[in-house]
């Protein structure tokens, strides 16, 4: 199979994850696409093939060099995106994509235009992968998957290519955060690894947000509207306070680039009590100790006007992997020379957003994150051309080719 057909055959798995089950992995569909993929590698041939029990797959490509080099790795999740469904996915090809509309639906009048997104005129004549309008795709980050996988069976068919050895690995659960925290990197054993799990053809990426989540919870007093004066304190009214209290530009859809924000994820709420919900993100370490600062300050605000009122908490989830790629940037340049041997121009630019690859290099395994191809993720209007896969398959290739050429 080449990439587009096995990606075409992993999209029919239903691989959701689903933060609220407190399983690993969190759903049953995972384990079921990771046995698919245990068995096509097996019939492959890779060796060293194991499935533990929560859903972490990993296999090795044997060297077929005399010389010692280092073991590099490849990662794609299995699990998509809770945002959207991904049951009963129905992709179809767009081929030689002429620039205009494409209708997904048309029954639903779902249409992905480039008026809403531009990129899509850069791959003009190209052939895309869309969907029907009523799921998701699931290139995120099955494109990745099959990228690493028709690379793994290019190498074994052309054995005259040498390299040393190389580790795959395939985890659950990366869209609620959890892709790393079960992975065990001992048993990966490779001295670095890259996850195939960016998006436009070209991104390269080894800096990522520093990340926490803040929940904010007012008590509030109900009273009977009636007769609430000087009695009543409206919880909803108060959290409401709260949220206009925080810069008005710093949010999502105000940054970009290396620009931090808080972002409003959730709001919860009668009088008695209300929650406010926030993901806090920025690149830099001493911004993010402030903004987590800034938030606890204005719950002391809040409680100097409604005493014992206003109770937060704030849990980091992951810091900026480029404290643990710096000293190793080697990694980076090998697959900048990849992509130039592939024809692709590489473009480096921070993660506005986490990755596996910023947990494991924490854990001590160096993991950057290449493009899988795909964009618009998490929606209905996800597409991926399959030249872009195509093009990472080959990166793959070329780093693996690299990395026993240079020893």
């Amino acid at each position: 199979m080449n990439v587009v057909e096995r990606f075409l055959n992993y999209v029919k798995f239903d691989t959701q994850s689903d933060e609220l089950t407190n399983l690993t992995p969190s759903t049953p569909g995972q384990m079921i696409f990771a046995q698919a993929l245990e068995k096509e590698l097996q019939a492959m041939g890779l060796k060293d093939i194991s499935l533990d029990e929560n859903g972490y797959l990993m296999a090795t490509l044997p060297g077929n060099i005399d010389k010692k080099v280092p073991t590099v790795g490849f990662i794609a999740h299995l699990d998509t995106s809770p945002d959207m469904s991904g049951r009963h996915v129905n992709p179809r090809i767009v081929e030689k994509y002429d620039g205009g509309d494409v209708i997904l639906n048309e029954e639903d009048g779902v249409v992905l235009s480039p008026m809403q997104f531009p990129e899509m005129k850069d791959y003009v004549g190209q052939s895309l992968i869309v969907t029907d309008g009523r799921t998701l795709l699931g290139a995120d980050d099955k494109a990745g998957v099959a990228e690493i996988i028709t690379a793994m069976d290019y190498l074994l068919k052309h054995p005259e290519i040498k390299h040393g050895d190389i580790r795959v690995a395939f985890n659950p659960d990366e869209e609620i955060g959890l892709g790393a925290h079960k992975f065990d990197v001992e048993r990966f054993a490779a001295d670095w690894a890259y996850t195939m799990d960016g998006g436009a053809i070209g991104e390269l990426e080894f800096e990522n947000f520093n990340a926490a989540s803040a929940k904010v919870v007012f008590k509030g007093r109900n009273v009977h509207p009636g007769y609430a004066k000087h009695k009543m304190i409206n919880s909803i009214r108060i959290a409401n306070q709260f949220s206009i209290m925080l810069p008005r530009w710093e949010t999502p859809e105000h940054t970009e680039n290396y620009e931090g924000f808080y972002h409003l994820v959730g709001f919860e709420g009668t009088v008695e009590e209300s929650k406010l919900t926030y993901i806090i993100r920025d690149h830099d370490m001493d911004r993010f100790e402030r903004r987590k600062k800034e938030l606890e300050h204005l719950v002391r605000k809040v409680n100097h006007e409604y005493p014992g009122c206003a109770t937060i908490e704030i849990k980091d989830q992951y810091y900026n992997m480029r404290e643990k790629i710096e000293p190793v940037m080697y990694i980076i340049d090998i697959a900048k020379q990849a992509m130039l041997n592939a024809d692709v121009t590489p473009k480096v630019q921070p993660i506005r957003g986490g990755t596996d690859g910023a947990q494991l290099s924490f854990k001590g395994l160096p993991c950057p994150n290449i493009f899988a191809g795909g964009l618009n993720f998490h929606g209905r209007y996800e597409f991926v051309p399959v030249q872009s896969m195509e093009k990472a398959t080959d990166v793959i290739v070329e780093i693996c080719k690299l990395v026993a050429e240079r020893g």
